[in-house]
């Protein structure tokens, strides 16, 4: 099979229904920004250093997420009127609670926050904070397409858990790497 089909060239690309959509159309922005989280994910999965336990859980973890993310992004190019719908993993109420479950986990390692902090750190946090950035890009796309066109709840809701996840990951890491959490200082009028 070749990875080129030219099926594209003409600015529209192919849903798992079959049905062709425009390659910007707010399914594709959607999907495609997930996909862009993901590889994101493998990013912070490079700067890992299994012989620490925190990131040999991390890594563990990161595993799961990265076949949920593909699992969402599945969700999203199969709208579930079409066809080839019974054949896709949706993202349901169990996932949210499951990253839950993994926030709870990560932030039980973390001091209370005391201020806003600043996407930084050492070189595994500032991957998160990266990674985290795009999945709320991803979520707000999810949102802005479920103005128009139907979008799982679980879809949304794990969107916006594993923001929460890599923001308590980032802080883990900076912790385990002995780097502070860069306090966030206002500007004063003046």
């Amino acid at each position: 099979m070749k990875l080129y089909t030219r099926s594209g060239d003409d600015g529209t690309t192919g849903l798992f229904s079959g049905a062709r959509v425009h390659k910007h159309d707010p399914r594709i922005e959607a999907y495609g920004t997930v996909d862009e989280a993901n590889a994101c994910i493998g990013l912070v999965m490079a700067a890992c250093d299994p012989s620490r336990p925190v990131e040999a859980r991390m890594l563990a973890v990161f595993a799961q997420m990265q076949s949920r993310l593909f699992d969402l992004g599945a969700d999203l190019a199969t709208p579930s009127a079409g066809k080839q719908s019974d054949r896709v993993m949706r993202i349901v109420g169990t996932h949210v609670m499951e990253a839950e479950h993994w926030i709870d986990e990560f932030d039980a390692m973390n001091v209370p926050l005391r201020a806003f902090v600043m996407p930084s750190g050492c070189e595994l946090a500032a991957r998160l904070h990266l990674a985290r950035t795009v999945v709320r890009r991803a979520e707000r796309l999810m949102v802005a397409l479920s103005m128009t066109e139907e979008v799982g709840a679980g879809a949304i809701g794990y969107m916006n858990r594993l923001s929460d996840l890599l923001f308590a990951m980032s802080r883990v890491a900076n912790k385990v790497h002995g780097v502070a959490d860069v306090p966030w200082v206002p500007s004063t009028n003046g």
